[in-house]
C-alpha cells in the first residue's frame, strides 16, 4: 500500500542568500536580466554568472539550466543552479510551480541533500510561495516503483524556500502558504500513486481499501458500500457495468463534517473509479489499452482531495462519492441494446459499452444528492473526444449555471489544473434520444465530450454542477521538464481549494 505519511516540512526563510542553509542554491533567472539582478550572486560565483550570460551559455529561456560553483566561502551554499524563467513569472503562480518542479527533478539527479529555492518573480509573494512548495513536492513522485533492476531514484533533498527582502507579516503568511502547498501536493502525489497501480493490484475492492486509508488518515469519515448494498439502492447503472467482471463493485463514500459547519452549502464531489477499462463488449483496440489502468484517476482525485480538505479544515460540509468497478467483456457483461435503470429511476439504452464512465457517474451523482449535497462537481477520464478538442494539456469543463462554471475555472487555473469551458447547448441533447428508453448512453462521435456531459446533467437535479473531463490530462504521455511521463494527479488541488470558497457561491441556480 502506498505510504500516506507526511513528508518533511519545507522550511521558509527570509535572510540574505549567503545565509541560506543549503548545499545547492536554485535561482530563477529571467530573460534580459543582467548579472547584477540578484545582489552579490555574481561575485559569489567568481563572475561565472556574468560570463555565462555574456557568452550566451545561459540566457534565461524557460527551463534552461546553468550550474556553477559558489566560491565565496562566506556563503553557506557551495553550488548554484540557475533555472530560466522566460520573460517573468505569471501572476497565477503556474510558471512558479512548473519551475520549482523542474528544479526539483534536476536537483534529484544532482543528489543534493539540502537545496534552497529562491522565490523571485512578479505576483503576490504568498501565492508564489504556495505554488513553489507545490512544485517542489510534485517533483518527489516516483513512477517506477515496480522496477527491480534499476537503483531507486535519489531521495528528495531537505527543501528551503528563500524569500528576498520581505516584511515579517508577509514572511508569516508565506510560511503558512508553504505548508498548505506542501500538503496539497502530497495529496496530488497520493492520487498519482493510485493511478499508477496496475489493474491486477488495484481492483475495485483494493482501490476502496487504499482510498479509505488515505482519506481516513486525514480525519475523513469513510463508508464502503458492497455490491449487496449497491443493489439495495437500485444502482442499476453501476451494477450493469460491473456485470462483466468477476470483481465485485464498490461505492466509496467520504464525509467531511466539521463542527459548526452551516447546513448549506454542502459540496458534493463524484469521481469515476473504473479500475480497468477494456471497453466491455464494445472492446477497445489493443494498442494503448494498458493505459486504461488510470481510468480511476477521477476517483483517486476525489479521495485524495477529501484528505486535503479535512487536514486543511475546510469550513463547510463536503461529501465525496466514488463508484468503482472494472469494465470487462465477461459472459454476463451488458450488451449494446440493453436497457439499464438508474437509481434515479431513469432508463438508459446502452449503445456502446465503452461509454461506461457516465453510467456509473449517473448513479454516483444521484447518491451524493441523497446524502445532502447542494453543489456538485464530478471528475472523470470520460471521453477521447475531449482530447481531440483540447489536447493533452487542458481539461474540459462543463456545467451549469455559468457563474458556477466560471468560478471553478478560476479555481482550477489558479491551482495549476488548466481547464477550458465547453458548451452545453440544448440541441446537442437530441443526439441522446432513444426510441425505447429515456435516453441513450452515447450520442455518437460528433461532439462526443459534450453529449457525455449532457448525459451526466440528467442526474444533477438542477443543482449547480460542473463536470471536469480529464481524459487528456490525467496521464502525461511525454516527459516535460517539470513533469515525468505518468500520472499527473490532476484535479486534486482544484477540488480541495474549492471547498474554501463557499463565501463566493452567491449566485442563483
Amino acid at each position: 500500500m502506498p505510504s500516506t505519511t507526511t513528508a518533511a516540512p519545507i522550511t521558509c526563510v527570509s535572510s540574505p542568500l549567503s545565509a541560506v542553509d543549503a548545499d545547492l542554491l536554485i535561482v530563477p533567472w529571467f530573460e534580459d536580466e543582467g548579472p547584477s539582478a540578484v545582489d552579490g550572486l555574481d561575485a559569489a560565483s567568481g563572475g561565472e554568472d556574468a560570463r555565462a550570460l555574456g557568452q550566451k551559455e545561459f540566457s534565461g529561456k524557460t527551463f534552461e539550466l546553468f550550474a556553477t560553483s559558489l566560491t565565496d566561502r562566506s556563503w553557506r551554499a557551495r553550488r548554484l543552479l540557475l533555472i530560466g524563467g522566460g520573460s517573468a513569472l505569471d501572476d497565477r503562480g503556474e510558471l512558479a510551480r512548473q519551475l520549482a518542479a523542474a528544479a526539483g527533478l534536476a536537483v534529484r539527479n544532482r543528489r543534493a541533500e539540502r537545496a534552497g529555492f529562491v522565490l523571485r518573480g512578479r505576483g503576490a509573494v504568498v501565492e508564489l510561495a504556495q505554488a513553489v512548495a507545490e512544485g517542489l513536492t510534485l517533483s518527489e513522485f516516483n513512477v517506477g516503483i515496480y522496477k527491480t533492476a534499476d537503483p531507486p531514484p535519489p531521495g528528495a533533498p531537505a527543501w528551503t524556500i528563500a524569500l528576498l527582502h520581505q516584511p515579517p507579516d508577509v514572511v508569516t503568511r508565506a510560511r503558512a502558504a508553504v505548508d498548505r502547498g506542501r500538503l496539497l501536493a502530497e495529496c496530488s502525489n497520493l492520487a498519482r500513486e493510485l493511478a499508477n497501480e496496475p489493474g491486477n493490484t488495484l481492483t475495485p475492492r483494493e482501490f476502496a481499501r487504499r482510498a479509505a486509508a488515505i482519506a481516513a488518515e486525514g480525519g475523513v469519515q469513510v463508508e464502503i458500500l458492497d455490491d449487496e448494498r449497491i443493489a439495495q439502492l437500485g444502482m442499476g447503472l453501476l451494477l450493469g457495468v460491473a456485470r462483466g467482471s468477476s470483481e465485485p463493485p464498490r461505492l466509496m463514500v467520504f464525509r467531511h463534517d466539521p463542527p459548526g459547519a452551516p447546513a448549506s452549502p454542502t459540496l458534493g464531489l463524484v469521481g469515476k473509479g473504473i479500475t480497468f477499462d477494456t471497453g466491455g463488449i464494445s472492446i477497445k483496440s489493443a494498442d494503448g489499452m494498458e493505459r486504461m489502468k488510470d481510468d480511476m484517476a477521477g476517483g483517486a482525485a476525489v479521495a485524495c482531495a477529501m484528505r486535503a480538505i479535512a487536514l486543511l479544515q475546510a469550513p463547510i460540509r463536503v461529501i465525496g462519492v466514488v463508484p468503482a468497478t472494472e469494465n470487462m467483456p465477461g459472459g454476463r457483461a451488458i450488451k449494446p441494446g440493453d436497457i439499464l435503470k438508474s437509481a434515479a429511476g431513469k432508463t438508459v439504452e446502452v449503445i456502446n459499452t465503452d461509454a461506461e464512465g457516465r453510467l456509473i457517474l449517473g448513479d454516483g451523482l444521484w447518491y451524493v444528492q441523497q446524502l445532502g449535497a447542494t453543489h456538485l462537481v464530478d471528475v472523470a477520464t470520460l471521453t477521447g473526444a475531449v482530447v481531440v478538442a483540447l489536447g493533452k494539456s487542458t481539461s474540459g469543463l462543463f456545467g451549469t449555471p455559468p457563474e458556477w462554471v466560471e468560478h471553478i475555472r478560476r479555481i482550477a487555473n489558479r491551482a495549476g489544473d488548466r481547464v477550458w469551458p465547453m458548451p452545453l447547448f440544448d440541441d446537442y441533447r437530441e443526439q441522446l434520444k432513444s426510441e425505447i428508453a429515456d435516453f441513450t448512453n452515447t450520442g455518437g462521435r460528433p461532439a462526443g465530450s459534450i453529449t457525455a456531459a449532457l448525459f451526466l446533467k440528467e442526474f444533477t437535479g438542477g443543482r449547480p454542477w460542473a463536470h471536469i473531463d480529464v481524459a487528456g490530462t490525467a496521464w502525461a504521455e511525454e516527459a516535460r521538464p517539470y513533469l515525468p511521463k505518468g500520472p499527473t494527479g490532476v484535479a486534486v488541488r482544484t477540488l480541495a481549494e474549492l471547498a474554501f470558497t463557499s463565501a463566493e457561491w452567491n449566485f442563483r441556480t
